[in-house]
């Protein structure tokens, strides 16, 4: 800033010189003086208007102002037309909500609170050339995970599925201590003979 006034100031006094020679510089513009410089540049500026908008009516505004809003319909959602999967796959099958087992290789508990939506298996055959199992059925490997059931159920009556949620047994851990392992006491007690 300091940089900007001295600038300033050095372009005013050749400013000065300039007109004085040639006698077009008006009586205020000889009675500026290197002080109002500094208030010149301490005036802040007007804040700058989008010039998209600009020349707008009031209501040319507020209905641009509505447009942006979100639309509420009471309606629920039915995606089943645009889907694309036939109503033989979707109509006659429901789709099973449950939260899915902890992986037994690991102890860790990363993944356990989240809910897993697949539906019913339909028929499967043997492959005579493999020996695999083969189906017809284009969503018995569909499993979409969800943070909650709530988000689930929504999905599912948003697609149109027939839906049941099977809610987790809550195992309940008892606290142990490794002194009991060897209590002497009648319970537990194992007869050497």
């Amino acid at each position: 800033m300091a940089a900007q006034r001295q600038l300033m100031r050095q372009s005013y006094g050749v400013f000065r010189g300039m007109f004085l020679q040639q006698r077009c510089l008006s009586v205020t513009a000889q009675r500026l003086r290197p002080d109002d410089v500094d208030k010149a540049l301490s005036v802040k500026e007007a804040p700058s208007k989008d010039t998209k908008n600009i020349f707008e009516t009031k209501e040319e505004v507020e209905r641009r102002l509505k447009l942006q809003e979100n639309i509420q319909i009471d309606v629920p959602l039915d995606l089943t037309p645009v889907t694309g999967v036939p109503e033989e796959h979707t109509r006659t099958r429901r789709v099973r909500i449950f939260k899915p087992a902890k992986n037994a290789m690991q102890s860790g508990t990363a993944n356990i609170n989240r809910w897993r939506m697949e539906f019913e298996t339909r028929e499967r055959w043997e492959n005579p050339l493999m020996g695999w199992s083969s189906s017809g059925d284009p969503l018995s490997n569909l499993n979409v995970d969800f943070a909650d059931k709530e988000e689930a159920v929504a999905f599912c009556e948003k697609n149109g599925w027939p839906w049941f949620v099977e809610d987790p047994v809550e195992k309940v851990m008892k606290p142990k201590s490794y002194g009991l392992n060897f209590h002497w006491n009648r319970n537990t007690r194992v007869s050497t003979k």
